[in-house]
């Protein structure tokens, strides 16, 4: 179990990688999905013990990250109408080697917070601080709206895999609620940004911020 949990965190954060150095913002909400597969992989290889309250949360997480949210974004880009980001703040280049940069520190930083290693391993702790600094890189590196909040989804995701620690002690209604909570997030941005480009005809933030000027 533990073998198979390890190479599910390391898969995560290959797709942490691969969503901060494509262009394409379709490319950007396949990583969401994919992310979504393998956090619902999770509860169960982590906490097998707890039955069906992993079966569950597993469950939920598929249902919410993988079909709900990517199916919802698939259909807001297609009404805006934009595939690509086309003038990002970081270039590819940047993105990777900044991406690199983040990652070391983040494992660099899991060996020293005072965790017990015993309940939370160490890897799992550098994956979900990795997750989350680069899903707040993805967050303002880029112009899009819609591929900031995938950035969002992945600063989440890096909080649901920190939270998988206790997933024993906490009650299943609250865990089904931040999953609920998440969902409600995304759906509320999708309408914000259909109105957005019905209004000014493009999501690009910088233009955005320009006329609030």
């Amino acid at each position: 179990m533990e073998e198979a949990g390890n190479t599910l965190l390391l898969l995560v954060l290959l797709v942490d990688l691969y969503a901060i150095s494509t262009s394409r913002i379709q490319g950007c909400i396949r990583a969401s999905a994919l992310h979504g597969v393998l956090l619902a992989a999770l509860p169960g290889t982590l906490h097998g013990h707890l039955g069906t309250h992993a079966l569950v949360i597993g469950l939920g997480t598929l249902a919410v990250k993988a079909l709900f949210i990517p199916h919802f974004l698939v259909r807001a880009l297609r009404q805006v109408q934009i595939h690509r980001e086309v003038e990002p703040y970081v270039s590819q280049h940047g993105n990777l080697l900044v991406g690199t940069c983040l990652v070391a520190f983040a494992f660099w930083l899991a060996q020293r917070i005072p965790v017990p290693h015993s309940t939370m391993p160490t890897l799992l702790v550098a994956v979900a601080l990795a997750t989350f600094l680069l899903g707040f890189f993805l967050l303002v590196s880029r112009r899009k709206a819609l591929t900031q909040v995938v950035g969002y989804l992945m600063v989440e995701n890096g909080v649901f895999l920190f939270g998988l620690n206790l997933a024993g002690s906490m009650p299943l209604v609250v865990e089904l609620g931040i999953l609920l909570d998440v969902f409600v997030s995304v759906f509320v941005f999708g309408i914000i940004l259909f109105h957005i480009r019905e209004e000014f005809d493009h999501i690009d933030t910088d233009v955005l911020r320009e006329l609030a000027d």
